[in-house]
């Protein structure tokens, strides 16, 4: 069998990567003159694919800029972030090479314990902290040789809402201060939580307000994931039959991680050709598999909530979700009950709110989690 040309984790290259043009460019165009990005997006549209595929690409142009990611969503203080930001560098920066090993003076400088992973061999940081100034210092100690390096810097911080849950004060302040002192550093913010992100960059009493261009991913054009996914198929010489290709993408909704996971599936179980008997078997072996995993779900939440959940994935999508008409078709309760439970469910990120120009409607979040539950219910 040929490689499965249907990534679900990580960037490999361009071959790889489903258009998102005018992204590209835009991310690529606001580092060439100067301007800072918010990239905002629900969780798997492919931001981060995105941003790898914006560094492959400056690198492709041999454009003057070394560029760095760092992914914070696991952080939970002051003292995570600098550890994260260091680790990074330490990795994207080797001590065998110049930028590495005066960055190694630097680190022996601040004083941290050094260690490897034994599984991943990746670079691990530790710092003992006495108070809050000295992660302060810590954190503009890194900033700051970043910015002094020959090249410009592209740091892309990924799901960056998360230091708005540090318990340390006036982070956004203190990063933004940073941010405007490193003249040498283009920066790309990137969120999962839009209303959020929206707060942090959009209102005018907070630190980061209309301080970067802001680029919003959407859904993939229907044509242009169609014409990517037959590309793959026939490339490997399994041929795909347009009604299968409509299925996918609508079984999908056409979010990113879950169309890749469907056509990664099809394509694990080397049809001879892609019809709707091999999407459906597709399907079902991933609801199967995903099934003690949504059970889970029930577990966790209030009746109530669980109720909402079904509801909304029967409907597939929700206009007015708090109606007199959807509450009492599906038995869910009081309106004002159901406010609450909603927002709930929203902030676990189990309901994703849509919000555009002419409507905003409501889905369950994960859309394999979707289908299992209209299924089941």
């Amino acid at each position: 069998m040929s490689e499965n040309p249907f990534l679900i984790r990580g960037y490999k290259s361009g071959e790889y990567f489903c258009d998102r043009d005018k992204e590209t460019r835009a991310i690529v165009s606001n580092l060439q003159n100067g301007a800072d990005t918010t990239l905002i997006s629900p969780r798997k549209y492919g931001k981060t694919g995105l941003i790898l595929h914006a560094f492959d690409e400056i690198a492709r142009q041999r454009l003057p800029f070394e560029t760095l990611y760092v992914d914070i969503f696991a952080t939970l203080s002051l003292d995570d972030l600098v550890k994260t930001l260091a680790e990074a560098i330490l990795e994207k920066f080797p001590e065998r090479s110049s930028i590495g090993r005066k960055f190694m003076g630097l680190l022996k400088g601040l004083r941290p314990i050094l260690s490897y992973d034994p599984i991943t061999s990746l670079p691990q940081v530790q710092f003992n902290f006495v108070n809050t100034s000295e992660q302060e210092h810590t954190l503009k100690s890194l900033l700051t040789f970043l910015n002094t390096q020959k090249k410009q810097v592209a740091l892309a911080i990924d799901e960056f809402q998360q230091i708005t849950e540090y318990p340390e004060k006036n982070i956004e302040a203190l990063l933004r201060t940073y941010a405007q002192q490193m003249r040498n550093i283009r920066f790309i913010f990137c969120g999962s939580k839009k209303k959020i992100m929206a707060e942090m960059f959009l209102d005018a009493n907070r630190p980061f307000f209309s301080s970067t261009r802001t680029l919003a991913l959407d859904k993939i054009e229907y044509t242009v994931y169609a014409d990517f996914i037959r590309e793959r198929f026939e490339k490997a010489g399994i041929p795909v039959e347009e009604e299968a290709l409509r299925y996918i993408l609508d079984w999908t909704r056409r979010h990113t991680f879950y169309t890749q996971s469907l056509c990664n599936e099809i394509f694990a179980a080397e049809p001879q050709k892609v019809d709707i008997a091999a999407v459906n078997s597709a399907c079902l072996e991933i609801l199967e598999r995903e099934t003690t995993n949504f059970l889970q779900y029930r577990e966790m939440l209030t009746q109530q909530q669980w109720r909402i959940l079904i509801a909304v994935a029967k409907e597939d999508e929700v206009e007015k979700i708090t109606s007199a008409e959807f509450l009492m078709k599906y038995k869910i309760g009081s309106a004002t009950n159901s406010r609450r439970a909603i927002e709930s469910l929203m902030n676990k990120e189990l309901i994703l709110e849509n919000t555009g120009l002419e409507k905003t409607s409501y889905q369950v979040y994960n859309v394999f989690f979707s289908r299992w539950l209209a299924k089941q219910y």
